[in-house]
C-alpha cells in the first residue's frame, strides 16, 4: 500500500469515527432535553445548573481517561458538550468583572464553558448584586492569587451578601505587555488593575523602569487605554490584545512562573455533596487571650483540613476582625458537620458561605 493510500484509508477511519461522535453527542443533548422537561414538569423554581454533578462527570473523565489525549485536555472538551447540552435546558447568564476580554471572563468560560451568556459588569459589588437581584443566574469573582494573596473587595462583600459559594475555579495567569505599535523604548506609561502590576513588578523594574505605573479598574480597560493613548502600553491576556486590535511587545512577564488565581463563582443555591469539596466559613472571636486558638480547635479534634485562613476588619468596631475560613470536606459530611457545631459555640459571629465541589479544571 501506498503513503497516499494509507492516509486515504486513516482519513475515512476519522470520518466515520466524526460521525459515530456526532451521533453521540445529539443522543446526549437530547437526554439532557428530556431532562428539562421533566423537571418543567414538576414545577417550582427547577435547578439546571448542578455544580456536583458536573464536577462527578468531569472526575471521571479525567479517571478513565488513557490517551493520547491527556485528561486536562479531554475534561475541557466534555465541559463543552456539557455545556451546550445545558443550554438546551436554560441559557445560563454569567456576571464576571468586566470589560470584555478579563481574566475573570476567562476563569467564567473555564468553569461553565462557551455556551453561556458572559455579562460584564464595572465592580466586583456590582456583580454580587446583579446575582442577588436575579438578573444573572451566577457571578464569577476573583478571592486569591498565588504570588498577591487575597483580593479584599470579594471576601468584604460575604460580610452582607446572602449568596452562597457555588463553586471554584484556577486559572493560571500569563501576562503581556501590549501596546498599539512600536517597541518597548517608546512605552512612557502602562495600565493594568494594581494586582497585575505587581505581579510584574520585577518585570517592569527591570525593563521599563521609567515608565509610569497607572492602576485602572482592569486588564481590559488598560487594554482599552493603550488603543486610545501614544506612548502607552497595558498588561492584559492575550484575549485582550485581539478584542482590541493591540501588538503583544512581550508575553509572559509575570514575576512567578506559577502565576495563578482563584475565582468563586456565587449563587442563590445550596450545592449538595460531590465526593471532593471544599466549605468556606466566616467567623469571629472576642479579642481575648486563646481566642483564636479556640475557634480552630474543633477542626482539628475531628481531624477537619484547614486550607486557608484570612482576616478581615468586621465593620462593627475599631481592631475587631473576621477569619474567613476554609476547609477540605463538605458541611454535610460527619466530621465537618461537627467540627463546624464545636466552632459555632465557640465565635461570636458565624457564617457558612457554602460547600462546594473542588476544582476540577
Amino acid at each position: 500500500m501506498t503513503e497516499e493510500e494509507e492516509l486515504k484509508a486513516i482519513r475515512e477511519r476519522i470520518d466515520r469515527i466524526d460521525e459515530q461522535i456526532q451521533e453521540l453527542i445529539n443522543q446526549r443533548a437530547e437526554a439532557a432535553r428530556q431532562v428539562a422537561e421533566i423537571k418543567q414538569t414538576n414545577g417550582g423554581k427547577p435547578l439546571y445548573y448542578r455544580p456536583e454533578r458536573e464536577a462527578q462527570v468531569l472526575r471521571r473523565v479525567k479517571a478513565r481517561n488513557r490517551g493520547p489525549l491527556d485528561a486536562e485536555e479531554m475534561a475541557r472538551i466534555f465541559r463543552e458538550i456539557m455545556s451546550a447540552c445545558l443550554a438546551l435546558e436554560q441559557p445560563l447568564a454569567i456576571a464576571f468583572l468586566g470589560p470584555e476580554g478579563t481574566f475573570t471572563q476567562a476563569a467564567a468560560l473555564k468553569h461553565f464553558g462557551h455556551s453561556v451568556n458572559t455579562v460584564p459588569l464595572g465592580s466586583i459589588p456590582d456583580v454580587f448584586q446583579e446575582v442577588e437581584g436575579g438578573g444573572c443566574h451566577y457571578g464569577v469573582v476573583p478571592v486569591e492569587n498565588s504570588s498577591e494573596g487575597v483580593i479584599s473587595h470579594t471576601l468584604d462583600m460575604f460580610l452582607q451578601s446572602p449568596l452562597k459559594i457555588c463553586g471554584e475555579v484556577t486559572l493560571r495567569i500569563r501576562h503581556n505587555l501590549l501596546a498599539a505599535g512600536g517597541s518597548l523604548e517608546g512605552v512612557e506609561r502602562v495600565y493594568s488593575h494594581q494586582q497585575s502590576l505587581a505581579q510584574c513588578r520585577g518585570w517592569l523594574d527591570r525593563h521599563l523602569p521609567h515608565a509610569e505605573r497607572i492602576a485602572v479598574g482592569s486588564n481590559a480597560e488598560a487594554a482599552a487605554l493603550a488603543k486610545e493613548r501614544p506612548g502607552s502600553a497595558a498588561i492584559a491576556s492575550e484575549t485582550a490584545a485581539e478584542i482590541y486590535g493591540l501588538e503583544m511587545l512581550a508575553a509572559n512577564i509575570e514575576d512567578e512562573p506559577g502565576n495563578t488565581t482563584r475565582f468563586l463563582i456565587i449563587g442563590r443555591q445550596e450545592v449538595p455533596p460531590s465526593g471532593d469539596d471544599k466549605t468556606s466559613l466566616l467567623a469571629s472571636t472576642r479579642n481575648v487571650a486563646g481566642g483564636l486558638l479556640r475557634l480552630l480547635q474543633p477542626l482539628a479534634r475531628h481531624g477537619v483540613s484547614m486550607t486557608r485562613i484570612e482576616s478581615r476588619p468586621s465593620r462593627r468596631g475599631t481592631w475587631d476582625y473576621v477569619f474567613f475560613i476554609d476547609v477540605l470536606g463538605h458541611r454535610e459530611e460527619e466530621a465537618v458537620k461537627a467540627a463546624l457545631a464545636d466552632l459555632e459555640a465557640a465565635a461570636s459571629v458565624y457564617k457558612v458561605l457554602g460547600s462546594y465541589p473542588r476544582a476540577v479544571l
